[in-house]
């Protein structure tokens, strides 16, 4: 019987410091998830209960509008058109969004494989790749507004090379200033994947590819059938991080047109759109309708990319 009794005191003791330690972890974690809630969950849901009224600058609420919002944008051409046309807002940001990430992941996956070899000043060229990262987006568009213009040094070096006078306005011609800024970006954000791929390449264990050169591999085809296929966890959030990265583009295009997207509407960004509305025109209702579609398309992606690369992350 005492012994009963000493062990059920036990079990009581134990079970009371189990608690104890549950409300300590819970207690940590409890200011993270109220700030979580207060700036990112808050804000999602007033946005959607926002883009169901009609909601001025100053007057603020003028009232329940239902979806009325939602089918003003469906008709709005500055921000979709189908079919597809350059120069609206969504169809912009597709077309970036297409353009970049393929460019800034192959880059990023070729600077990881350079610098993880065995070369001389191996840790400069490591910080060299990751430098444009770091750097203020904003004062690198400015630097290339003045690099790119009709008189710029890029223009000098192409006359100089074709052997006479070259003016391409870069940002300021409808045909260049989208891909001008995103070949800017690619080698901006390149380096934050280069990272990423540098922690998945060094996770790999060496004896596969030492089991490789003892069957005779080659470097291609130990990289295509080895490393590459190892590298999927790493595809996978360099794509999902790229993809949302690539559609939330505003700062650039802000910059390069002046708020206006132009020229032609051709730097005119989903992001961007949302702004001018909610700033320019105080219509903070039809901007939380456009911010809305511009959430559930980023999810919508993302959710996309999950199903496709994600699976086998979780074993299944």
């Amino acid at each position: 019987m005492a012994v009963a009794t000493a062990k059920g005191r036990r079990g009581g003791t134990v079970g009371g410091e189990r608690l104890t330690e549950a409300l300590v972890g819970y207690a940590f974690v409890l200011i993270p998830l109220a700030l979580f809630g207060l700036f990112y969950l808050y804000p999602i849901v007033y946005a959607f209960w926002i883009s169901v009224h009609e909601w001025g600058g100053i007057e603020g609420n003028l009232g329940y509008v239902g979806f009325e919002n939602f089918r003003t944008l469906i008709d709005d051409r500055q921000f979709w058109t189908w079919p597809p046309e350059r120069g609206t807002a969504l169809w912009n940001t597709f077309y970036y969004a297409l353009l970049v990430v393929p460019i800034q992941m192959t880059l990023g996956l070729l600077m990881a494989l350079i610098v993880n070899q065995a070369i001389r000043g191996r840790a400069f060229f490591r910080s060299a790749y990751y430098f444009p990262s770091l750097t203020s987006s904003a004062a690198i568009t400015v630097i290339a507004l003045y690099l790119l213009n009709a008189n710029g040094l890029v223009n000098a070096a192409i006359g100089k090379v074709i052997g006479h006078e070259y003016n391409h306005p870069w940002f300021g011609d409808p045909d260049t200033a989208l891909e001008s800024i995103i070949a800017l970006d690619a080698w901006t954000t390149s380096g934050t994947m280069m990272l990423f791929y540098l922690a998945a390449l060094q996770s790999i264990p060496t004896d596969v590819y030492e089991a490789s050169a003892l069957d005779g591999g080659g470097v291609w085809r130990t990289f295509w059938k080895i490393t590459f296929p190892l590298l999927k966890p790493a595809h996978f959030f360099v794509a999902v991080v790229s993809v949302i990265g690539a559609l939330k583009l505003f700062d650039q295009a802000y910059i390069v047109s002046q708020g206006s997207g132009g020229p032609a509407g051709s730097t005119m960004t989903g992001v961007l759109y949302l702004y001018r509305v909610v700033i320019s025109e105080f219509n903070f209702g039809y901007g939380a309708a456009v911010g809305v579609v511009l959430f559930l398309i980023i999810f919508t992606f993302t959710a996309i990319q999950r199903l496709l690369f994600g699976r086998a992350e979780i074993g299944y």
